[in-house]
């Protein structure tokens, strides 16, 4: 989406904005590619470290701590809004897969609010996750959406478990997890069925005026915004359409589509609530070990009918809902194909 604006938005000052976003973004990357997922220390005790930083519109991190565990709130609504996400979304992971933050062993959780100059992204850098407030014409601020904030610290467990390599296909799956387990905190936060869930991604991050609903559709790829600045969601959600492309690290925010409809059709095929079934067996693929770093979809696919087998039978409903789902977007099961 920023490439596009960047090359074809109509006004040179979203341009400009949009290529010093990509700029700054390629270095986190960088250093989130770079940073090393140590071994974690075990700990028994689910209780959440919380820092919140304010970078005051410059791009240092970590900036200046404005809440820490357990302070009073500061009024300040973006500092706010990511204490109580980072907390919902540690919650989510103990209550739901017993995860004791995003390593597994009680990580502080670190973010930093306002930075840079109408910064229109945010992403977790392999150490703490960084928010920009949106310029106000395309975007707000990107706190807004609890399922931004669950879905860039997942960046982070898949960091500390299958370490997807962060382009092509694998990366579409980085990608596409995040996505999975930021819509499952939301779904989990307001207590929806996987038919009453909406399956948008960064709802109300789009500011008045554009023409959209989110940044992406789970359920239906691609429908997600059609707007002058922003151009059409790019999206596919089959493998007939899946963009053979070198932007975007390979395509990994437009072919991640594929298997995020995937996951919506396994969890609309088994039904309830979709981080207690759907959602195991997700994060069992994701955190099991058997994902090599550049698996594809096919292998990702396989590995999710193995997930699934060991934990509900060969001819569970639940097994059966994943084999045809992934049929449903045309990707085979053939478990060593990686890209």
């Amino acid at each position: 989406m920023l490439e596009r604006i960047a090359r074809e938005a109509e006004d040179p000052a979203i341009r400009g904005r949009a290529r010093r976003t990509l700029a700054l973004t390629s270095a986190q990357f960088t250093e989130r590619r770079t940073a090393a997922a140590a071994a974690p220390s075990p700990s028994e005790d689910f209780i959440p470290d919380r820092t919140i930083n304010d970078a005051e519109h410059r791009e240092d991190l970590p900036g200046r701590t404005v809440r820490a565990e357990g302070a009073p709130a500061t009024g300040d609504r973006a500092a706010d809004r990511a204490y109580d996400w980072l907390g919902t979304t540690f919650d989510f992971f103990e209550a739901a897969y017993r995860r004791n933050s995003i390593d597994g062993a009680g990580l502080p959780l670190v973010s930093t609010v306002h930075y840079g100059d109408r910064y229109d992204n945010a992403f977790w850098n392999g150490e703490q996750m960084v928010y920009g407030d949106g310029d106000g014409v395309l975007f707000t601020d990107f706190t807004v959406p609890l399922d931004v904030t669950g879905h860039e610290l997942v960046h982070g467990v898949t960091q500390y478990t299958a370490n997807l390599e962060y382009y092509g296909q694998s990366g579409a799956l980085n990608e596409s997890v995040s996505d999975v387990f930021g819509s499952l905190v939301k779904q989990w936060h307001l207590d929806q069925s996987a038919d009453r869930a909406d399956w948008l991604i960064g709802q109300g991050l789009l500011a008045p005026g554009v023409n959209g609903v989110a940044l992406r559709s789970m359920k239906e790829p691609g429908t997600a915004y059609d707007d002058p600045q922003l151009g059409k969601d790019p999206q596919p959600g089959h493998m007939d359409d899946y963009v053979d492309t070198y932007r975007d690290n390979g395509g990994v925010h437009i072919n991640s589509g594929i298997p995020n409809r995937a996951f919506y059709l396994v969890a609309a095929g088994i039904g309830g609530n979709a981080w207690e079934k759907a959602g195991r067996i997700w994060y069992q693929t994701l955190t099991g070990g058997s994902l090599a770093a550049d698996v594809g979809f096919a292998g990702f696919a396989a590995a999710t009918v193995q997930a699934a087998t060991a934990l509900y039978g060969a001819e569970a409903v639940e097994t059966n809902a994943v084999n045809r789902a992934w049929t449903g977007v045309g990707v085979s099961l053939e478990a060593n194909e990686t890209q």
